[in-house]
């Protein structure tokens, strides 16, 4: 039997490493990103529906909270990648969205933030910093928007 059960990643542990593709068909390495910026990524359950619209919208309207010198949003989410491309188009979101479709889920299980019952990911935000390991977490459960206030307070004690 399968559980909705999740145990996310935690501070201070290590961020596992993965390559995923943009809706845009690039591949985005975390180690990459880390090699110069500190990266936020968040963790979403579906692409058009409304709290993670909502979510992303708050990401795209504030981007300078997001992206900068020595920072990196990405998104993440089981859609395949042509969905996220149509809901990016749409929304205007020009930021990497990523695509864990296949195999199904394998960097969200990574995290800790897969829902198994559901095949989608929890609403999972993790602060990686330079060095590769989690400085900031926070995880919502279904139905309940984040509040990515307390990120820039966290982003700042990085710098």
């Amino acid at each position: 039997m399968t559980t909705s059960t999740v145990t996310p990643l935690a501070v201070g542990q290590v961020a596992p490493d993965f390559a995923l593709r943009d809706q845009n068909g690039v591949e985005v390495s975390l180690s990459e990103l880390t090699a110069t910026k500190n990266v936020v990524i968040v963790f979403y359950p579906f692409a058009f529906s409304g709290i993670c619209t909502g979510e992303l919208d708050e990401i795209r309207d504030h981007l300078e909270r997001f992206v900068a010198d020595d920072l990196q949003v990405v998104c993440v989410s089981c859609d395949p990648m042509f969905a996220l491309r149509a809901w990016a188009d749409l929304q205007g979101y020009f930021f990497p969205l990523l695509s864990d479709y296949w195999p199904h889920g394998e960097v969200t299980r990574a995290y800790g933030v897969l829902n198994e019952r559901t095949g989608a990911p929890v609403r999972g935000t993790f602060l990686v910093g330079r060095d590769g390991t989690v400085r900031w977490t926070l995880v919502n459960g279904p139905g309940e928007r984040r509040d990515f206030s307390a990120l820039t307070a966290e982003v700042a004690a990085l710098r």
